[in-house]
């Protein structure tokens, strides 16, 4: 089988992670490592020699024997470099969120179709363990019908200054709900503050309102004093508490519940009574396979079956609609948005830093 050539743009933060799990495939050919940083450039160079390194990324996109393109730049750039990769026959594996607004995400995901090029995302969190075993337990049905899902991700920092925490950690969290439910809210509201620099929110709490009773919660904060991440998914049967920061038992099932019944009653209209059930905790065994593993080989092989890839362009979209829309509630105070409004409102995600 012959090995698809893969370069990297960008070595900041997240780039030598890709880059390490690249070089560790068999089935990828390391071949450019890109990076606007020259000192950053000739440090993964030394690590990876075999690989060519440059800080002009057209010349990744101007090698005809370059099969594929990972893009682990700004979120302002995603839009500007993914579409020339994908005009230049690359196919393309995108760092969260995809794009800064849902009309680019849409022109992005119509390239592709086009172009014939596979358009992934790196929606890291669904190729957990902890994620994908959740997704086994609701999709059996055992938790019974899902009433909520409630998810805090906060911490002290790291303050980014082109984003805001909105645009930062919710698409970990929003990734991982639409992967496990395979369904959109109709509306969104959020509010946020801007504690630390003018109009880049630092905390935004999040609501999703569903066509039913279901019903979806988010925080996230970079002005907390501790770090957590956690998720709890309530269902009819079950419960799942998953908690990102525990070494052992991320994941527990709880058989607890509230069962409620209607009696009728000459005096009343009627009686209501409420039954508490508790039962077993149980803590599923976790694949602690390193997920970016998981997130490259998905890349490769969805390239060489020429099949779409779990996380694909349409899934980096739905995130990015949920984004621009709650971004949208934040500017108007908290009002309800429709998720699925026209492109010509968008709300630009990503500040203009002088």
């Amino acid at each position: 089988m012959t090995a698809t050539t893969v370069g990297v743009i960008g070595c900041g933060y997240w780039g030598p992670n890709l880059l390490r799990n690249f070089a560790e495939n068999e089935a990828a050919e390391l071949r450019w490592i890109c990076d606007a940083d020259e000192v950053r450039l000739a440090a993964m160079g030394r690590r990876y020699p075999a690989a060519e390194t440059t800080t002009d990324y057209q010349k990744l996109l101007a090698d005809p024997g370059l099969d594929a393109v990972v893009v682990v730049t700004p979120v302002a750039t995603h839009f500007s470099i993914s579409r020339q990769a994908l005009l230049a026959g690359k196919h393309l594996l995108v760092e969260k969120p995809l794009t800064a607004t849902v009309r680019e995400a849409e022109e992005l995901n119509e390239l592709g179709e086009r172009n014939q090029r596979t358009l992934m995302v790196d929606h890291t969190f669904v190729y957990t363990g902890a994620v994908r075993k959740i997704k086994e337990i609701v999709t059996s049905g055992e938790l019974g019908q899902l009433l909520y899902f409630d998810s805090v991700r906060i911490n002290l920092g790291l303050f980014q200054p082109d984003i805001n925490v909105l645009w930062d950690l919710a698409p970990h969290d929003l990734s991982i709900m639409d992967y496990l439910l395979e369904r959109q809210p109709e509306m969104v509201s959020a509010i946020g503050s801007c504690h630390i620099e003018p109009g880049i929110e630092n905390i935004v709490y999040l609501m999703m309102h569903f066509a039913d009773d279901f019903i979806a919660h988010f925080h996230f904060n970079w002005l907390a004093p501790v770090k957590i991440r956690r998720t709890m998914i309530a269902g009819s049967s079950k419960m799942i508490l998953y908690d990102d920061i525990e070494s052992t038992e991320k994941v527990r099932v709880y058989d607890k519940g509230v069962t409620t019944n209607r009696k009728d009653d000459r005096e009343a209209d009627y009686q209501r009574l409420v039954s508490y059930r508790t039962g077993d905790v149980w803590a599923p065994k976790l694949d602690s396979t390193e997920a970016l593993r998981y997130v490259v080989a998905e890349f490769l092989d969805s390239i060489r079956t020429a099949r779409r890839p779990l996380t694909d362009g349409q899934a980096g979209l739905r995130v990015v609609r949920l984004l621009e829309a709650a971004q949208r509630s934040i500017k108007n105070g908290g009002q309800k948005v429709k998720v699925f409004s026209p492109a010509s409102q968008s709300v630009q995600a990503v500040q203009s830093v002088p």
